[in-house]
């Protein structure tokens, strides 16, 4: 059964497991101790340490491990604000970050520190340009990633280090998503990363500051991981996930060419195969192995039950697929359709035939879910007034959109449809459909139980 969603977890790399079931019997005792195994356990730890900081393109004093990439963001975030509280108290960070960054920059803004987020373009990138306008003399820290993990545009962190650099203020880097495929090479500040997303185990982050960057650890002091990550390591996950991660790079340049070629060929042939599709995220400035794409009139949630039947294993940022019935963040900082959201992250050694067999699953599937919800070929209708108002309110994704693609033949060119709906989605899916279809879309307004979304036909 293929697995397709490396962007959350990638599987075990064999090389992990080696290292992971040799690190058991050697790296069990407590590397901080003075005898023999300890003194077994602490040359296992540095060895580790050194690959890693290799990896990342830091010294080895620089870097500690975490238990997990999510803490070493949270720690990461926490000291260097700390660390510079007398500068001020601003944070700024990209809109469509990890939640793991953002839930650092809420609990920053809930202590009274201020939040300022940067926008992106449709395609998921920040500008320089919106960096060097978000910072001020009190900004502490600025915050980006190195490549989104829903859609795997590339950021310009090595210009948006430049302005930081000028201004003064320390830029941290998630590289969850990147750091096996390459160093992020840039002047960042801080950076973090995870092992579970290039083959190690579970458990292990990456934190590393440069030297010279203000930072004052949060929580209880702990002699451990340079006072920065407290309690005992996990050695033989450490180990492992240091191990997996040169082995991963041995292999990075080769699978990223394989892997490009076979995720264009996914870019291609869903417009060409599925209709009504946007694919989304940057075409060139983009990770080798990560895709997405969204699906109109298509319940997302449906959609991944019906490719995990047929085998392939794929994840989603459409709201229709979490229990708080909103759309990713990311999608929604796009301004891209979010309904049907479909992301693919191929796994090293994918092949070609795993992937032209998902190309054939996946027309039927969608097809499958658009008949299953009254989706149909348009029918040519007689206008029947300039205006129309549809009731959607109790509807949730993508029945609002159906609806309102169902009732555009309804009104002349130049007559408007309007929707009303209590379903959070609508905001951004009405938006990306019309920007798809080429109607105008005339903005929003409150009404009783929801809101009411305008539409212009044009054609």
């Amino acid at each position: 059964m293929p697995y397709f969603d490396t962007a959350s977890a990638a599987p075990l790399h064999p090389v992990a497991r080696q290292a992971l079931q040799a690190a058991l019997d050697e790296g069990w005792a407590d590397p901080a101790r003075l005898y023999r195994e300890g003194r077994r356990a602490r040359l296992l730890l540095d060895a580790a340490r050194e690959a890693a900081a290799e990896a990342v393109g830091c010294r080895a004093d620089e870097l500690v491990f975490t238990p997990s990439g999510t803490h070493a963001v949270h720690t990461g975030v926490a000291g260097a604000l700390a660390g510079r509280r007398r500068v001020g108290g601003q944070l700024v960070v990209s809109a469509v970050e990890h939640s793991s960054v953002l839930h650092a920059a809420d609990a920053h803004a809930a202590a009274g520190g201020t939040v300022t987020e940067v926008p992106v373009d449709r395609l998921g990138a920040v500008s320089p340009e919106g960096y060097a306008a978000a910072l001020g003399s009190a900004t502490a820290l600025a915050c980006l990633q190195s490549a989104n993990h829903e859609v795997g545009t590339v950021q310009p962190v090595a210009e948006v280090a430049e302005v930081c650099a000028a201004a003064g203020v320390p830029l941290l880097v998630d590289a969850a998503q990147s750091l096996g495929w390459g160093r992020v090479d840039a002047p960042w500040s801080l950076l973090t990363a995870s092992a579970h997303k290039w083959g190690g185990p579970p458990g292990v982050g990456l934190l590393a500051v440069r030297k010279g960057v203000r930072f004052a650890p949060q929580g209880p002091a702990d002699e451990r991981e340079s006072g920065r990550s407290p309690g005992f390591a996990n050695l033989p996950a450490i180990v492992a996930a240091a191990a997996s991660l040169r082995a991963v790079r041995a292999e990075a340049e080769a699978e990223s060419a394989r892997l490009r070629v076979l995720v264009d060929r996914i870019r291609r042939r869903v417009a060409r195969l599925v209709p009504d599709v946007e694919v989304v995220g940057h075409s060139e400035r983009r990770l080798p192995h990560l895709v997405t794409f969204s699906c109109l009139y298509v319940d997302g949630e449906t959609l991944l039950h019906e490719l995990d039947r047929a085998g392939y294993s794929v994840s989603s940022g459409s709201s229709c697929t979490s229990s708080t019935l909103t759309p990713s963040h990311v999608l929604r900082a796009m301004g891209v359709l979010s309904e049907g959201n479909v992301r693919v992250s191929l796994p090293m050694g994918t092949s070609a035939d795993e992937v032209n067999g998902f190309l054939e699953v996946l027309p039927r599937a969608v097809a499958g879910v658009r008949e299953k919800l009254g989706v149909g070929e348009p029918v040519t209708v007689a206008p029947v007034a300039d205006s129309l108002e549809l009731d959607a309110l109790g509807l949730r994704c993508p029945q609002p959109v159906i609806e309102l693609a169902r009732a555009i033949g309804r009104v002349p060119v130049g007559g408007t449809v309007t929707v009303l709906s209590d379903d959070e989605v609508a905001r951004l899916d009405i938006p990306a459909w019309c920007a798809m279809r080429g109607h105008d879309y005339l903005g929003e307004s409150p009404r009783p139980g929801g809101t009411a979304y305008t539409v212009r036909r044009t054609a």
